[in-house]
């Protein structure tokens, strides 16, 4: 057994070394959020949030157990007040490796708060929309689903989400297949500037 999960950590090492990077740099950061901001219903978010999350790349893959990783930048009223690092391990059906940009929205001072209390963690129920140029995708516990992004410049808003205790997710898939793509387990640890 101890073999067996060796060898799954070194495989999904190797499989997040070209998707997963340190992106907490301010630029990537600003980068991604025109991203965002050009892509339909994610760009309301911007005016009517407190603050939001931004994580340029988020590496994910997995057989039948898997894992994420990514790094980002905090913003509190347009400002930037830290950074955080994401992580996810899972166990169940799921197969692939998939690149993707997260941005998430924080509706108030509350919710702010509550992610950068040190260690957060996304609930059972979390998902987040998905914006791709095209291909279906969904992002959620109840259901699984694939998706594929005709390009970063393409992107628009798969579907349409408020706020849900006081947060709002959105992703943009940058590469890559994989059959599952659900928030819950996602692990944020935050550090101020």
């Amino acid at each position: 057994m101890k073999l067996f999960a060796l060898l799954i950590t070194v495989a999904l090492s190797s499989m997040f070394g070209p998707l997963a990077h340190a992106d907490d740099d301010a630029a990537k950061c600003a980068e991604t959020m025109k991203l965002f901001q050009n892509a339909g219903e994610s760009a309301s978010f911007f005016k009517n949030s407190y603050g939001y999350a931004v994580f340029p790349t988020i590496g994910k893959a997995g057989l039948g157990i898997g894992g994420a990783h990514g790094s980002g930048c905090v913003y509190e009223k347009g400002k930037q007040v830290g950074t955080a690092k994401m992580n996810q391990l899972s166990f169940g059906w799921q197969a692939g490796a998939q690149g993707y940009s997260l941005l998430v929205f924080f509706e108030d001072d509350r919710a702010l708060k509550e992610f950068t209390s040190g260690e957060f963690e996304f609930g059972a129920k979390a998902s987040a929309v998905a914006i791709t140029a095209g291909a279906s995708a969904g992002a959620s516990t109840s259901g699984t689903s694939a998706g594929a992004s005709g390009g970063k410049n393409d992107a628009t808003t798969a579907s349409p989400s408020g706020f849900e205790k006081g947060m709002a997710s959105f992703s943009i898939v940058k590469g890559g297949l994989m059959y599952e793509a659900a928030l819950a387990g996602a692990k944020f640890k935050y550090d101020p500037l």
